[in-house]
């Protein structure tokens, strides 16, 4: 049965929504192109009429992650970004939470076409993040670039560090505390 050029797209859609939960939850390696179309309700054959390859799926499902974390955050203050980013929640559900968290260490080691995504997402990411006024000085633009790295790359290696304990890890707990109320403790002052 032959399927309409709509469904083949939400299909299509529904694949790589599927594989950005999939990959955060068990990473690029731990995903294979079988279980991930079983997770999507289809058959492995139908793979190939969508993508070209695994490395393709895998370009567009970050790329899928990283505008799902762009809508999440929305319109909320920095505090309550932090707050919710550094929690065991999060910490707890990589499926549904942060691409540059459960895949930079996998997306390190492949193709330049994954690490692209990366770069452009992480961009994406640094822009949306408290505006700098286009009028200031170059200087003042660069240090405020600066701070908002500094900032993405201390939340996302919390999350990262406090993941790699057990669960019932006290210092799981403790690097989340420790490294929120720095984040916030930067924000507040």
């Amino acid at each position: 049965m032959k399927v309409s050029k709509a469904q083949a797209q939400a299909n299509r859609a529904h694949i790589v929504e599927t594989a950005a939960t999939l990959f955060r939850e068990r990473g690029y390696d731990g995903v294979s192109v079988a279980d991930l179309m079983a997770a999507a309700g289809f058959t492995h054959g139908g793979f190939y009429k969508h993508f070209r390859s695994k490395a393709d799926l895998m370009s567009e499902a970050a790329a899928c992650g990283f505008a799902q974390m762009e809508a999440s955050t929305g319109e909320a203050e920095r505090a309550t970004l932090i707050g919710r980013y550094l929690s065991r929640e999060h910490r707890d559900a990589p499926g549904d939470g942060c691409t540059l968290a459960a895949l930079s260490a996998d997306a390190a080691r492949q193709p330049e076409e994954i690490k692209a995504v990366f770069a452009q997402g992480m961009e994406r990411l640094l822009a949306n993040a408290t505006p700098v006024d286009p009028d200031a000085d170059k200087l003042t633009q660069q240090s405020a670039r600066a701070e908002r790295i500094n900032a993405l790359a201390h939340l996302v290696g919390a999350l990262m560090l406090s993941r790699a304990c057990p669960d019932d890890s006290a210092l799981a707990d403790e690097i989340l505390e420790t490294c929120r109320a720095h984040a916030l403790a930067q924000v507040e002052g």
